[in-house]
């Protein structure tokens, strides 16, 4: 089965070559190029080189191939990712990363790019568990393919692997092969009163529990949970969970769990000082130090906060528990803060070396993932 999601009555072959063609122009000058699809994520990651050489994306859209019972989709690079999602849902299947959606312009190139995953991430896998292959102009101005459309062709899929958060600095995504599952036939979702380190407890006894948990968050002293699965699997564990724990059910579960993926709960809102993303190990405890503005995921492996120590600090806390710092929006208060973790010099070193065999002129949105790549 073939659907067509597009904007453009610009047949995408032409689009496809019009973009090589662009692309190899920008080797031939050695002329930076700024590679853009919706543009919704242009606070994510060190700022966008300064250029008029971009290469727009949002013209290129549609689906490729889709068979519902291979549990798989091709899409084009530019496809909004409401499109992609509203399609999806026809067939009672959905992204199991369950990407955030900032603007109504966030594409299924940029989600690959960006390798942001929501509240399901922890419990159905990240952005590399479903990729399958990828398609890309690379380096050299050539279309080349690594991966597959299905699970079972697996040939280079390490390669496509590599897209994901490589910020648009290792080649031009065209398109990209996703994993797919099936909607859950129920979700609902449950409160209650603890504190983090209760919360934490908690989420460790659940895990235990073996429950279908699909996301959990904890915020201002009150953790949620989701249950995702059959009426008969929902009515079980929530028993289990009832008999246990002081719970009161969440009635608007769907919205809240929109404004946590997308970032539009009362905690993103209105941010005046630099908003970090902490990713911890899942037993480590409360750190007493970000005890303030702070929203926690996935059973508290995701720890958000809003924060004015000074970036050193913040790392060296986080890497003193086993885990790291990204400052995830902070352009305008910590403009020289690089905002991915340093690199060890024998990883610097390996980045390098993938940068210069698969963008050997450096064109590619340099310096948007590190500086000196």
């Amino acid at each position: 089965m073939a659907s067509n999601i597009t904007s453009s009555s610009i047949p995408n072959r032409d689009i496809s070559a019009a973009l090589q063609q662009q692309v190899q122009s920008s080797i031939d000058l050695h002329s930076p190029l700024l590679i853009r699809g919706g543009d919704s994520k242009s606070f994510y990651g060190r700022p966008p080189v300064e250029t008029s050489n971009i290469l727009e994306l949002k013209r290129h859209t549609g689906v490729i191939a889709y068979d519902p019972s291979e549990l798989a989709i091709t899409l084009r690079a530019g496809t909004r990712l409401q499109d992609v999602e509203s399609l999806l849902a026809e067939k009672q299947q959905i992204l199991c990363f369950e990407p955030p959606q900032f603007n109504q312009n966030s594409t299924i190139g940029g989600v690959i790019s960006a390798g942001i995953s929501g509240p399901r991430r922890a419990f159905a896998g990240s952005i590399r568990d479903a990729i399958l292959g990828v398609e890309i102009i690379n380096g050299e101005g050539k279309i080349v393919r690594f991966g597959g459309q299905v699970m079972k062709n697996v040939a280079g899929y390490d390669m496509s692997r590599l897209m994901v958060r490589s910020m648009g600095t290792l080649g031009v995504i065209l398109s990209v092969s996703l994993r797919v599952l099936p909607k859950p036939a129920k979700e609902r979702t449950w409160v209650m009163q603890v504190s983090q380190n209760e919360s934490l407890v908690f989420c460790k006894q659940w895990r235990q529990m073996h429950l279908p948990i699909s996301a959990t968050t904890w915020y201002q002293n009150k953790v949620y949970i989701r249950l995702s699965g059959s009426q008969m699997t929902l009515k079980a564990a929530e028993q289990r969970l009832l008999q246990r724990y002081p719970f009161e059910r969440l009635e608007d579960g769907i919205r809240f769990w929109q404004s946590i993926r997308n970032q539009q709960h009362a905690f993103f809102k209105g941010i005046n000082k630099p908003l970090w993303r902490l990713s911890l190990p899942i037993n480590a405890p409360v750190i007493a130090r970000f005890s303030g503005d702070l929203l926690t995921e996935w059973g508290g492996a995701q720890r958000w906060i809003t924060n004015n120590a000074p970036a050193n600090i913040i790392r060296a806390v986080v890497a003193k528990h086993g885990g790291y710092a990204t400052l995830f929006d902070g352009h305008k208060h910590l403009p020289e803060v690089p905002p991915f973790p340093v690199l060890a010099p024998e990883l610097l070193a390996l980045h390098k070396n993938l940068k210069r065999k698969l963008d050997p002129k450096n064109i590619f949105n340099p310096g948007r993932l590190y500086r000196d790549l």
